[in-house]
């Protein structure tokens, strides 16, 4: 048997004995029990040597492409004469972050808090919020996805990750996405934040309407409730803006990001809030502590992951290739609405409506068959996600539009048949 083909079988059933066989099956349900092996740039290759384009990337992780080789380097530089530090003490490569993330974040964004991963922030978010309000009420979206940890899954608007783990901390009310009259008859004098994502990452690539996050600051200032934005998916030139909150012209209380503050490298995140927040932490430095939240190797290598996606314009980049992109998507849907339902997002941040909640998964499969990862959300599996890299190419694009092309044709043709 191929070395390679017996490598794969190795890890697939290695994965499923020590880690999670459903998984395993999942994934092969839907023409993805690939094995990582290989990675750059645009592209992911399984251990059978089989290549892909990663549409997906890790919902947001692989900004600047799969093994960023400027990045990766970051790294090794940074490990020649530093390790994680020591999280109680400070350190030059977590305050020079901290620096730049207050100057690249609009408004007065001046403080910071970091963690690992998303939900570890916006729990902090959560916390943050209670603890500077007084107040214990989170209103959130429904659909919305915060992350698995203790607040941040009480935020989660969907039953099926809260269910075993009932009670949750209480607290917290959902409401519809886009529905500021739902929000406002939501506000009680107990409210402490409105916490959502500007678009919906895995609750189907919604999009916040201009009036609907005019009207939540609004609603905030006059109330005395924090506005806190969960960036983690829509940051880092996602969405055509170093920041999605860049195209409302709004400035939140609170945002967190993480994912490709990495690079896709190293794993790193941060809660960045305004400064009339900061007097809270004064009093209780010690309130929130992370071991490895903001390490110094995660710190260095977040500064070389903004300078890269600055000097290489990737939010500009996203911005046309996603022009590009849904241009060519919407010719699709043009030609195939009995399947196609519409297109939304901005930048590189998209998602493909179907008609049928199966389609979703169907997808999956048919563009896994011609070399494309691209994932359906969670949330809604009517919808496909496409999340590329922001250093795509052009020829990129059209060979993903074009294997996207041929796909949907495939799945109208099965959907007319029955």
């Amino acid at each position: 048997m191929d070395q390679a083909v017996t490598a794969k079988e190795d890890a697939l059933r290695l994965y499923g004995e020590h880690i999670n066989a459903k998984r395993v099956d999942g994934w092969q349900r839907v023409g993805l029990g690939l094995v990582e092996h290989r990675r750059e740039g645009c592209y992911v290759w399984d251990a059978d040597g089989t290549r892909y384009i990663d549409c997906f990337g890790g919902a947001g992780c692989f900004n600047v492409g799969r093994a960023n080789p400027v990045i990766r380097q970051a790294l090794i530089d940074a490990m020649a004469n530093e390790d994680l530090g020591d999280f109680m003490l400070i350190s030059d490569a977590k305050a020079q972050l901290a620096h730049r993330l207050s100057e690249i974040t609009p408004g007065d964004l001046d403080y910071v808090m970091y963690g690992v991963g998303g939900g570890e922030v916006n729990d902090y978010a959560i916390k943050l919020a209670r603890g500077v309000t007084g107040k214990t009420d989170i209103i959130a979206m429904e659909q919305a996805y915060h992350g698995h940890t203790g607040f941040a899954l009480g935020a989660i608007g969907r039953e099926r990750y809260q269910a075993p783990f009932l009670p949750m901390v209480p607290g917290f009310l959902h409401v519809p996405f886009n529905d500021l009259a739902a929000v406002e008859n939501a506000m009680t004098e107990n409210t402490a934040a409105i916490m959502l994502e500007p678009i919906l990452g895995e609750g189907g690539i919604h999009v916040a309407s201009q009036e609907f996050i005019s009207g939540l600051r609004e609603l905030c200032d006059r109330t005395g409730a924090l506005l806190i934005f969960d960036e983690v998916q829509t940051a880092w030139g996602r969405t055509g803006k170093m920041f999605c909150s860049e195209h409302y012209g709004v400035v939140p209380d609170i945002m967190t990001v993480g994912k490709s503050l990495g690079g896709g490298i190293y794993p790193i995140a941060a809660a960045i809030f305004r400064r009339h927040l900061q007097p809270f932490n004064e009093a209780h430095p010690y309130i929130h502590l992370s071991t490895f939240g903001g390490s110094d190797l995660g710190c260095r290598v977040g500064l070389a992951t903004i300078d890269y996606i600055l000097d290489e314009d990737l939010c500009g980049r996203s911005a046309s290739m996603g022009d590009l992109l849904m241009g060519k998507l919407r010719q699709l849907q043009s030609a195939h609405p009995q399947v196609m339902k519409e297109i939304r997002g901005k930048g590189l941040m998209i998602g493909l409506q179907f008609t049928d909640d199966a389609h979703g998964p169907r997808m999956t499969k048919l563009l896994a068959k011609r070399g494309i990862l691209a994932i359906f959300s969670g949330n809604e599996t009517s919808v496909m996600r496409l999340m590329l890299p922001l250093i795509v190419d052009e020829d990129t694009v059209n060979e993903v539009a074009n294997g996207i092309g041929d796909a949907v044709a495939e799945l109208a043709e099965r959907a007319a048949q029955g």
